[in-house]
């Protein structure tokens, strides 16, 4: 009987929970009221709202032959792509934007737009206009979700590594320093086969000299952080037998060799005892001062510390250039002091004149790294302000190089979690709220908003707070839903956009260690096919 009774209980209690799992139909997903923006209404099921009416569309698009005349255009842009560059690559160049997911792309571009008075959502970037394009695959050899670290060693060295380790296999595991000290397990980058092949080499970055991605070309370590010797003691190994990335930038090759190193990040170079030129004591524990260690392996060359000092180089007398800006990071541009703090484009053109001097080329690694450190703080204005001054450096760097023997790819490393929803109408200021609808609780929510971050904008009730009572400028702080410390990464895929020599070669969706094959098969360097093999070529 009992049994009876509690198996009646369990199909009663199943023929509910099936009723109210129904699948929602079309209507309740895409309520054409709630897409076209009609009216705006609080949110408490899926078939409420309107989306449609209220957005304004531009007078010119109305007429269908505008969008004809933009589709013919484009069609005739991706035949002209057809015709392949198949010289050989002199110069590579390669820009990184940490943190720069396809949703900051996208989010970027508007806001670019929207900066000269336009709707926003017409424009683009500097490297979208580029022919050839591909999807690039961010995990790392035991991580799901990628950092800075294991996705430097893909994309510089060719390997896929560990997460957090640099320049060395998946045989080293975070913090086993006798492990990544072993040759054995020592990967090359780029950089080092491109010096082999003769060429100049050098990087740039807007964190520090030491900070992940830039070390991708010079470091073998089984720590990010071992940035100094100070760090790594922190860590609870011996500085003496497991080398941090500092000395091995100014001492090791093949970093002692690039010819231009721009960035922040003084304090890890000079003694605990020794201030630097910004007023802030160094970090290290050994004495040493490797600034001078640097000027002393290369006479010939410059340290500059601010931007005119950079801007008055004379590139054609000088064999090296190494730029430290900050004791830390570099600041934002938006925050920075501009006549001190030189742009992300004055550090690229500066390089690119001493490195054209090479009759055999070069490779450079230019990165906008605080793209990511905006993105981490939730500081959306910010990051895609990063994000457009780093169009820019790539917009100078095609002006100043010819594509038939220039290959220049732009990538990130990894993605955040920046989301675009809300069905915005067009023109809608990207770093505002949704002028076209509301939340359930009838209050207008973030255009951007993130995952995980550390404002919810709730109160201690977990009721939304009114966005639109608060003021907003480029440090306001985006909500998020999940309480965090800090912002997250992402694990998709993010975009390769490639211009020069074999450029048609980053196509589909590809492993992120691909891409510094697929450079040195266009310029015939490293150990791997070459089209100068393929072509017999010297």
């Amino acid at each position: 009987m009992a049994r009876k009774f509690f198996l009646n209980i369990f199909i009663a209690l199943s023929i509910i929970a099936l009723s109210s799992a129904r699948i929602v139909d079309d209507f309740g997903f895409h309520n054409p009221q709630v897409l076209a923006g009609q009216t705006v209404e609080p949110r408490s099921s899926f078939v409420v709202g309107s989306m449609g009416v209220g957005k304004p569309t531009p007078e010119e698009e109305k007429d269908p032959e505008f969008w004809r005349t933009l589709a013919r255009s484009e069609v005739l842009k991706t035949v002209e792509a057809q015709r392949l560059n198949i010289n050989k690559a002199k110069n590579i160049i390669m820009f990184l934007g940490d943190g720069m997911s396809l949703s900051t792309v996208v989010s970027a571009r508007i806001l670019k737009g929207q900066r000269k008075n336009n709707t926003g959502e017409e424009d683009a970037l500097s490297f979208e206009k580029f022919p050839h394009m591909a999807l690039s695959k961010t995990y790392c050899a035991n991580a799901q979700v990628p950092d800075s670290a294991c996705t430097a060693t893909a994309y510089l060295c060719g390997v896929k590594a560990n997460i957090v380790t640099i320049g060395v296999s998946a045989n080293v595991e975070y913090n086993n320093c006798s492990a990544s000290m072993d040759p054995a397990n020592h990967v090359s980058s780029i950089a080092a086969w491109a010096q082999k092949a003769g060429k100049s080499t050098g990087f740039i970055t807007t964190t520090t000299l030491t900070h992940a991605s830039p070390s991708g070309t010079y470091a073998h370590v089984a720590n990010r952080m071992y940035e100094s010797d100070a760090d790594v003691m922190s860590y609870g190994q011996d500085p003496t037998t497991c080398m941090d990335m500092a000395q091995q930038l100014v001492t090791q090759e093949p970093g002692r060799n690039l010819n231009v190193i721009m960035g922040g990040g003084m304090s890890k170079f000079l003694p605990k005892t020794m201030k630097d030129v910004f007023g802030n004591y160094g970090i290290r524990e050994d004495g040493k001062n490797l600034l001078s260690t640097w000027q002393a392996l290369h006479p010939k060359g410059v340290v500059v510390t601010d931007r005119k000092q950079l801007l008055s180089v004379n590139t054609t007398n000088v064999s090296h250039i190494m730029g430290v800006f900050h004791s830390k990071s570099m600041d934002y541009h938006a925050m920075a002091d501009k006549t001190k703090q030189p742009s992300l484009s004055e550090m690229t053109e500066t390089a690119l004149k001493l490195l054209q001097r090479n009759e055999n080329g070069y490779f450079i690694f230019i990165e906008g790294g605080n793209i990511d450190t905006a993105h981490h703080a939730n500081q959306a204005g910010m990051s895609l302000d990063e994000t457009l001054e780093f169009e820019k450096a790539i917009q100078l760097a095609r002006d100043m190089t010819n594509s038939q023997d220039t290959l220049i790819v732009v990538t990130s490393d990894h993605g955040h979690g920046l989301t675009i929803s809300g069905y915005p109408g067009r023109g809608s200021p990207i770093l505002g709220l949704s002028t076209h609808d509301v939340g359930a609780d009838g209050l207008r929510y973030s255009t951007l908003n993130y995952p995980l971050g550390t404002n919810q904008y709730v109160d201690e009730v977990g009721n939304r707070l009114d966005l639109e009572q608060m003021p907003r400028d480029i440090n306001t702080v985006y909500p998020s839903h999940i309480k965090s410390s800090m912002g997250h990464h992402s694990g998709d895929d993010v975009g390769i956009f490639a211009s020069g020599p074999f450029d048609h070669l980053f196509t589909g969706v590809l492993q992120q260690n691909t891409i510094p094959h697929v450079m040195a098969y266009a310029a015939c360097i490293g150990d791997g096919p070459t089209m100068c093999d393929d072509m017999g070529m010297v």
